[in-house]
């Protein structure tokens, strides 16, 4: 796992595929990001997560005030995140919006769907790159909702790549893993009121 950045404040890591943003219940859930940087870091806390199978930037903070002002920019959305996935097929047009609503479909394991009764969610894309049957789309969601872009994309026809949950049989098998990945973060200093920019490419580019 690369750290990406990091000050007396807060650090980003490159968070591998597979790999728990935080522990869950039971020993196979073990492992996952602060303990595994806790010997070398000391006790960090998560400020948001990824999906297990999602990989890319995450942030954590260092201290208890780091944590409650880089959560509240998480909240009031401004912390600017931006994903590239490869989707099956080739959605219409160069850009779109999507807006559907999502709720809970099961919690265990974790699954989520469109349901007009569910939370607003609205995710941007931009197409980058397209061989026909498959496409590599930039995506940027404004609102946080679980799954949401692997929801997203699955309900608007073109599942991402090697998705287990939401994919279907030809999809899963175009990839060994899921083919999304956390590549944009900006977001101001909690100390400093900086600007901080990061980036980090897709693994399988």
């Amino acid at each position: 796992m690369r750290v990406v950045y990091a000050d007396p404040w807060l650090m980003v890591v490159d968070k591998p595929s597979g790999l728990l943003s935080q522990s869950g219940l039971g020993p196979d859930l073990q492992d996952a990001v602060p303990g595994r940087l806790r010997a070398a870091w000391g006790e960090l806390r998560l400020v948001h997560r990824l999906d297990r199978d999602t990989s890319g930037l995450l942030l954590l903070a260092r201290d208890a005030d780091a944590h409650r002002s880089l959560s509240r920019a998480f909240a009031e959305r401004r912390v600017r995140k931006t994903y590239r996935a490869d989707v099956w097929g080739q959605p219409a047009g160069l850009w779109g919006r999507i807006e559907a609503p999502l709720a809970r479909a099961r919690r265990q394991p974790p699954q989520h769907r469109v349901h007009p009764q569910g939370r607003p969610s609205r995710t941007l894309w931009r197409r980058l790159a397209s061989d026909g049957a498959t496409t590599h789309l930039a995506l940027r969601p404004r609102t946080g909702r679980s799954h949401q872009l692997r929801v997203h994309l699955a309900w608007l026809g073109h599942p991402i790549l090697g998705d287990p949950l939401y994919g279907h049989a030809r999809s899963r098998a175009q990839a060994p893993r899921l083919q999304l990945h956390a590549c944009g973060l900006v977001f101001s200093h909690p100390h400093s009121g900086e600007r901080i920019a990061l980036h980090s490419p897709p693994p399988w580019e």
